[in-house]
Parts: structure tokens; sequence; C-alpha cells
């Protein structure tokens, strides 16, 4: 009994230690549940890795632990299109020939102010348009290549006369020979005639000019009127005795005879009587000296009359009148318009697109006015003078556009450079730019490229490295007809192939003695 009882208090000790210890372990367990997750994960992880390393292999480890595989045959399809050998260059896209815009502001009498028709960037400008107005004073485009280097007056000459009146030409007004360097009183009133189509007064004359022609035109007037009494008083003078005067000069004569006969009759009756006979004989002489007086005046009537005097009075009012008239044509000379350097603005290749401006309304004009350039849009890059010599002017060229399409070109220009070895200076003309494209494009730098031989057409291609050399030296391709991959063992046929352009590591063929067509794979490696 007493044993029983201890067995029975060593049980009941035991299950309360055990008890106490599995009480212990849950407190341990709950208390630290985060700390035992995490080490039931780095136990996770350290038998999966275990397994990845024992049962998974890496490519190389693969390779390196297997067998090669079986080489195949390296084949490539045969190409069908248009085949072509390119150069390829950077263009900068830019309207053309741009140039500053300068203007002659010395022969205004104050601030060169501009006063108005500023043109917007973007603007044509024509021949007859007003570029600007500088002081209320027009500056009129006109076609030429010479700047405006001084005014034209009448009377002046110079290539600058010749450039002016073809300009007139150009636009419709006459301006006299266009080969004449004289710029005379046609050009002269051509000037009127262009600032009228303008819109403009043309410009005014020197002061005075009006009043000095007025005043010469009345020194004219009174020359003509002298001149005119002169040879009146000539015509008088060279008439000779009229019809009336011949006979009263012989009434005279007769009475003189006359009275002539009544003296000799009167002799006195005693020629003793000397007083007497003195006396009668002075009245005989008297008498005789008035008929020879009266045939005298009479004789004087007959002879060509003196008009000495009166021809030189003609002569000296002649001199009057033409030097009147010489002063009448300077001073209408010196009233002809004349053409302001700084009212004309000479440019070539008209129209031009005016791509910068520098001057607002109010503002004193200093320096470069704007910037204007061709209204057509232009490429030009360089090249290398090997490629240079590959092209040649009209020859046709693509270009990348912004939104990833190509646009056509034309090669216009090739300039070499200064020395042997530069590089060349290429330019191209694009086909015509929707307005849109233009803008896109204007001032980018774009790939350009220039076909220097291509296919007519579509034709068959294939790499060059597919080329071999029969045993009569003729080319040849090998084309496979079963799977690449089964190498020496696939089956294969020779093509005999005529060769074409080769271009960008491509060759044109066509097949001579057996059959080859798009999408035949053709070897090029083994």
């Amino acid at each position: 009994m007493a044993a029983d009882e201890v067995v029975d208090g060593d049980v009941a000790a035991g299950d309360a230690a055990g008890a106490s210890r599995v009480s212990g372990w849950r407190r341990v367990f709950t208390g630290n549940r985060a700390l035992w997750l995490v080490a039931a994960a780095a136990v996770v992880a350290l038998v999966a890795g275990l397994l990845v390393g024992r049962f998974v292999l890496s490519p190389a480890d693969a390779a390196a632990s297997g067998e090669p595989p079986e080489a195949g045959l390296v084949t490539v399809p045969v190409e069908f299109g248009a085949l072509s050998n390119d150069v390829t260059i950077r263009g900068e896209v830019a309207y053309a020939d741009a140039v500053d815009v300068t203007i002659d502001t010395s022969g205004l009498g104050g601030a060169a102010v501009v006063t108005g028709n500023v043109p917007e960037v973007g603007a044509m400008l024509d021949p007859l348009s007003v570029a600007l107005t500088v002081s209320g004073r027009p500056v009129i485009v006109l076609p030429g290549e010479l700047p405006a280097y001084r005014s034209l007056a009448f009377g002046m000459s110079g290539p600058d006369v010749v450039q002016f009146k073809q300009a007139m030409a150009a636009v419709g007004i006459d301006a006299g020979d266009p080969a004449s360097d004289v710029f005379d009183e046609k050009a002269a009133a051509a000037v009127g005639a262009l600032y009228a189509q303008a819109g403009y007064p043309a410009p005014v004359p020197a002061e005075g000019a009006a009043e000095g022609v007025s005043a010469a035109e009345d020194g004219v007037g009174a020359a003509q009127l002298s001149l005119a009494s002169a040879r009146a008083d000539l015509s008088r003078a060279g008439a000779g005795a009229s019809a009336e005067q011949v006979r009263e000069a012989d009434v005279a004569i007769a009475q003189a005879q006359r009275e002539l006969a009544v003296v000799q009759a009167s002799k006195p009756a005693d020629p003793a009587d000397a007083a007497a006979m003195a006396r009668w004989q002075a009245d005989v002489g008297n008498a005789q000296d008035n008929v020879g007086l009266a045939q005298l005046r009479r004789q004087q009537l007959d002879t060509a009359p003196d008009t000495a005097s009166a021809r030189a009075g003609v002569q000296a009012a002649e001199q009057q009148l033409a030097d009147a008239q010489r002063a009448l044509a300077r001073a209408r000379q010196d009233a002809l318009p004349t053409l302001p350097a700084g009212e004309v603005l000479y440019l070539t290749d008209l129209p031009r697109r005016v791509d910068a401006v520098n001057v607002t309304r109010g503002q004193t004009l200093q320096g470069a006015a704007m910037t204007v350039s061709g209204a057509t849009i232009a490429l030009t890059g360089s090249i290398a003078e090997a490629d240079a010599a590959l092209l040649a002017v009209g020859d046709r060229a693509v270009f990348d556009l912004p939104d990833g399409g190509e646009h056509a070109a034309t090669v216009e220009a090739l300039t070499p450079g200064k020395s042997a070895g530069e590089r060349w200076s290429v330019t191209l003309t694009p086909e015509a730019l929707t307005t849109e494209q233009a803008q896109q494009v204007q001032g980018r730098n774009v790939r350009v490229t220039i076909p220097v031989g291509s296919t007519s057409g579509e034709v068959l291609y294939v790499p060059v490295a597919a080329l071999t050399a029969g045993p009569g030296g003729e080319s040849r391709v090998e084309v496979v007809e079963g799977d690449p991959r089964d190498g020496e063992r696939a089956q294969t046929r020779m093509v005999v192939v005529e060769t074409g352009l080769a271009a960008g590591g491509q060759v044109e063929v066509t097949a001579t003695d057996g059959d080859l067509g798009e999408g035949d794979l053709v070897v090029v490696g083994r």
C-alpha cells in the first residue's frame, strides 16, 4: 500500500513536471512568434537553394556538360525589290541665298525713322513691293545685283544706270534703251512712272528748281521777241526802194530840170552887166546842183541797200535766244526726278521671303533692317571628293521628313572645295512642299540619300556572300530544299546566276541555269 502510494506520487509528480515543461515551451513559442516565423522562412530558403543547386543547370553549364549540337547551314532568303547604290549625306534645310538687307540713309536730312510697311516674317517681296517706309519715303524692291550705291540724276552714266533701265523694262516701264548707260530724260521720266506704280509721289526736285524753270522760260520768251524785232528790221532794210519812192525820185528830177530850164532862160539881156551875169550864173549852178542831187537820189534807189547793221542786230538776238534756251534746258534738267539710293532695294531671284525683321515702327534704322532669302527651300550639305565624283547635276535624291516619310529632291549644284582633298558642297532643290512640310523642315538637319546606281525596277537579289564560283568561273548560288538544320545532310541544288548591280552588300542575280525565286533559301555559310 505504501509502495503504490509512492508510485502514484511519482507519476503525479512526473505529470506535473511534464505539464509544466509543455506550458513553458508554449510560452516561449507564443511570446516570440515573429522570431520563429523568420527562422522557418530561412530553413525553407536553405532547402530550396540546395535543391536548385542540385537539379537546375545554367545554360553555360548545360553547354559545357552536354554534347555539341550538329551544325546547320547558314541561309538567307532570296529577296525581290529595287536595289540601289546610294551616297548618304546630312543636309541643312533652309530658304536659299539668305542675305541681310541694309538701306542707304546717308541722303536723309535727319534721323532714319521707320514709319511703316514693316513686313512680317514669311512675307514675300516681289518687284515693286515696298519693303519698308523710312521717314515717310518708300524703299521700292527692284530686280538687280548691284546695290544702290548712289542717287541717280540726269546726265549720270555707269553700270547702275544700265541696271535701273533693265529693272524698269522688267516691270513694264519704258526707261529708254536698256543697253545705254546714260541717265537721260527718258530714264528720269521713268522714275516718275515707277513711283506712280508704287503708290508714292516721285522725289521732290532741288529747292528753287521750279522757280528756275519759270524764270528761264521768261528769258526764252523775251529773247524770242527781240529776235523777231531784229528780223523785221532786217527785212525792211533789205527790201529796197518801193515804187512810190522811185516815182517820187523821178518827179524830183523832173522838177529840178524844169527849175534849171527856167533859170537858164532868165539870162540877163546885157552881157556887160557883170553883176547880173554873176547872179544868173550862180542861179544856174544851183539849179544844176539840184538836178544832180535828184538824179543821185534816184540812182541810190536802184543800188542794193546796206543791211549790215540790221544783220548784226539779228545775230545778236539769235545768240541771246540760244543762251536763254540752254539756260531753260539746264533748269528743266535740274527739275527732273532723281532716284535716291535710299529709296530703292535691288534683290536677285525675286520673289524673296522675309526670314527675319530687325526693326519696328518708330525705331531709328541702324544696321541690317531684315534678312531675306529665296522663295524656294534648298538643301545644302558637304560631301567627300570621292563621293562627289559619283554625282552629277540633275541626279535624283530623297530626304527624311520629320514624320518619318521621305521627300524627293534634285541635285542643283556641286561646288568643289577650295583646295584638293577638301569636301565639296552639294545643293539640292526639293520638289514642291506643302506649307506644313516647309514649316516642319525649315532649319532642320536631315539625312539625304542620293542613288548613284539602281536597277530598272524590282529584281531578285542575294548577299554577296551567297555567291560561289563554278568550275568554269560562272557565278552560282546554293539553294536549300530541305531543312537547313540538317547541316550537310540537307538537300541542296546549285543554280547558275548572272550578277548585276551590287549595293550595300547585296547583288542582283538572274538565274541562267536552274530555278530561283523570291523566298528561296540560299547558303551563305556552313
